[in-house]
């Protein structure tokens, strides 16, 4: 995929793998465009990379991604790649009865719906393009359920599966789908943990970006470091201890709240 002068959206790209993702595109030579739910974020990005595009939008939201489609799509009519980035990740017990259905659907909101929001309204334009691609985030978790994150494990298993029928869908067209798989990374997504992982298992965001974009660059259909190919393969084979060895975080968060 040639990445020098296309024009590429990224949602959720103000902290983590997405601000990572603005940084190593650009110096790729990638034109970006950024959003974002939160204003002071967007600013604060907009600080760094001066030449970064930035548009305030939520990806739960139907209006918001049409008013976006409507903003991007007239400014940057040569926009060639989306990437669905936005990404919520929550420990929650399930027995939690305080949890109301919209707090309870909150990832799925961002991490799946948004995807396919996003896809939904961006791909007739993507599709009069010369070349174009899809990168859809999805995570290692989609191989394996992570007990302590029960509904981030589900959207991106979604992410996951949704994005395989996508490329199929998508075959005969010039427009390229890639699933960008991320282990564990060292991102914000778990500050508000009120058990932190082990920061020596967690990959840096720096890292996993640059895995992506060498796969990217030759067109592999996986974006993924060589850790997430390990990790595919033991959930073959041994699909219940990865389960259980995941549970014990979970049973350290039910402690902590006790």
């Amino acid at each position: 995929m040639q990445l020098q002068n296309s024009t590429v959206l990224i949602t959720g790209g103000t902290s983590g793998i997405g601000l990572e993702l603005v940084k190593q595109l650009t110096e790729q030579g990638a034109n970006i465009i950024v959003t974002g739910r939160k204003l002071d974020a967007l600013q604060e990005t907009k600080k760094q990379f001066p030449r970064v595009h930035t548009f305030q939008s939520d990806v739960s939201n139907p209006k918001d991604i049409e008013q976006l489609y409507q903003e991007v799509t007239r400014q940057f009519p040569y926009l060639n790649i989306l990437i669905n980035n936005a990404g919520l990740m929550r420990l929650i017990d399930l027995q939690d009865s305080t949890l109301d259905l919209e707090n309870i659907n909150q990832e799925v909101a961002t991490n799946l719906t948004g995807t396919l929001q996003m896809v939904h309204r961006f791909l007739p334009h993507l599709l009069k393009q010369p070349s174009a691609a899809i990168i859809n985030v999805s995570s290692a978790i989609a191989f394996m359920s992570y007990s302590s994150a029960p509904i981030y494990s589900a959207a991106k298993a979604g992410v996951r599966a949704y994005t395989q029928a996508l490329r199929l869908q998508l075959e005969d067209t010039h427009v390229k789908v890639f699933d960008m798989i991320p282990p564990g990374v060292k991102t914000n997504l778990q500050n508000d943990w009120a058990v932190k992982p082990d920061s020596g298992m967690m990959m840096d965001a720096d890292k996993m970006v640059s895995a992506a974009i060498k796969g990217l660059l030759n067109d592999k259909p996986e974006l993924k470091p060589a850790l997430v190919g390990v990790l595919k393969l033991a959930s073959r084979l041994f699909p219940n201890v990865l389960l259980k060895f995941g549970h014990r975080e979970f049973v350290k968060f039910k402690h902590s709240l006790a």
